[in-house]
């Protein structure tokens, strides 16, 4: 089974997919961190403890911030938390290599709930990064909806099922 949690910062969208993936799981499910750390960032990094403290115990966690097909296995449950830092840590790639990396992941017979920020519904970015990130947000998006058997907009803490 393959799931989509999408909403804004803050929306309360990784704890929902954090619950949906304990629930679906028969085994301790791995919890796929896709943060690059290489940025020294203080803020990100107090963001990303708040994340390992949330989840404690309950995730065995593997840091995997560019090809999340080397990490994925048959059989599994796995959080990917979030495509988002996936799509931010790629920007250098073709979006056909990303499209063709969920694709891969589609064909893995395993339980994945993806998380992905909702930046698509603001203003055109000035600057060329940006708008790349914004606009592959939307394609991946589109992506993970498609293949996603059940997807959920978040927002204020609450989930609505789209699909």
């Amino acid at each position: 089974m393959k799931i989509l949690y999408f909403g804004g910062q803050k929306s309360g969208k990784s704890s929902l997919a954090e619950k949906k993936a304990l629930e679906i799981s028969t085994n301790k499910p791995y919890y796929i961190a896709t943060y690059d750390n290489s940025y020294d960032d203080k803020e990100m990094k107090k963001r990303v403890n708040r994340h390992k403290e949330q989840r404690e115990k309950k995730f065995t966690t593997i840091e995997e911030a560019y090809d999340l097909t080397k990490v994925v296995k048959e059989k599994e449950t796995f959080l990917v938390d979030c495509i988002s830092m996936w799509i931010f840590n790629n920007l250098e790639k073709q979006e056909q290599e990303l499209i063709n990396q969920l694709e891969e992941l589609e064909k893995i017979d395993c339980n994945i709930v993806f998380v992905l920020n909702e930046v698509t519904s603001g203003v055109i970015p000035f600057d060329k990064n940006s708008r790349k990130f914004v606009d592959l947000t939307g394609i991946i998006g589109q992506k993970l909806a498609k293949i996603c058997d059940e997807v959920y907009e978040v927002k204020f803490g609450l989930e609505s099922r789209l699909k």
